[in-house]
């Protein structure tokens, strides 16, 4: 992190920021048709398996899924993304990890919603409570850089954050449309326990480092959420949607750690230990 006279500077060069930002934003659109089918997937299998359940083939299935995401292109962009130098802070306003499957917890309902949400659409509604929670962040983040209560907040920090902010929202309309499909109401809102003390941190940053620190413990969240699920959900849509989303968290994740002047080092493998839990859900 370098200053002067006690200012923040970009740790890095604006054009090399407007860079990275450029490719996270191509590595997105590059993903969005995958997505997009792999959430229809999930759609069509949910309803399938709510009709006769599952058998052998459809685990096999699944198995395979799980298999491509760990030795294909999904896993290896993950891993050469994230960084490996954060997630230290004990202190994280995020709210509790995962200690289970993400299909146990408690059940969970959209704002204005009476709709339960069990199975693998529990951990679909976790997914779109993430994806706000993350759209909300940074738009706060904008909001007090437009009054001046940042300091200086370089242009191309700024357009990182519109375009995370954009990914963030394309994510959660993929999960959202699944939901939807499945007769649930739709997430609006963040409905997670967490979200007083992520919005109370949000209100004491002061500067760029801060609402940086905070954005990459939400992304890990994410991206470690999106990791676990791809184990634990019992459908190969729900796998394929969630290895396809996860690198894309990753590289958020990754830039983030260049704002706050920290080199990102290739993580080994992504953990699991910051996941969220269905039970941060709320009715």
């Amino acid at each position: 992190m370098s200053s002067s006279r006690g200012s923040w500077e970009l740790p890095i060069s604006e054009g090399e920021m407007s860079r990275l930002t450029g490719e996270m934003d191509e590595a997105h659109r590059a993903t969005l048709p995958v997505m997009a089918a792999s959430a229809r997937d999930l759609s069509t299998e949910l309803k399938d398996l709510e009709a006769s359940g599952p058998g052998p083939v459809h685990e096999e299935r699944v198995h395979v899924a799980r298999r491509r995401f760990l030795a294909g292109a999904g896993a290896s962009a993950a891993m050469l993304a994230l960084a490996a130098c954060g997630g230290k802070s004990d202190t994280s306003p995020t709210g509790g990890s995962a200690s289970g499957s993400p299909s146990t917890g408690a059940s969970a309902s959209s704002s204005g919603g009476a709709g339960k949400y069990t199975g693998d659409l529990k951990v679909v509604a976790l997914a779109v409570a993430l994806e706000n929670q993350a759209v909300a962040a940074y738009q706060a983040a904008l909001k007090a850089a437009n009054a001046g209560k940042l300091g200086k907040v370089p242009p191309a920090v700024a357009t990182f954050i519109q375009t995370a902010m954009a990914q963030h929202k394309d994510h959660a309309n993929a999960w959202n449309g699944v939901l939807s499909s499945a007769g649930k109401p739709k997430i609006t809102g963040v409905p997670l326990s967490s979200q007083p003390a992520v919005t109370k941190a949000l209100g004491q940053v002061k500067d760029v480092t801060g609402v940086a620190k905070l954005a990459l413990q939400l992304e890990d969240q994410a991206t470690e959420t999106y990791v676990f699920a791809t184990f634990n959900v019992k459908s190969m849509g729900g796998v394929n949607t969630a290895a396809t989303i996860a690198p894309v968290e990753a590289m958020h994740a990754a830039i983030l750690h260049y704002v706050l002047g920290q080199y990102p080092v290739p993580d080994a493998f992504i953990g699991t230990k910051k996941a969220a839990s269905p039970s941060l859900l709320t009715v």
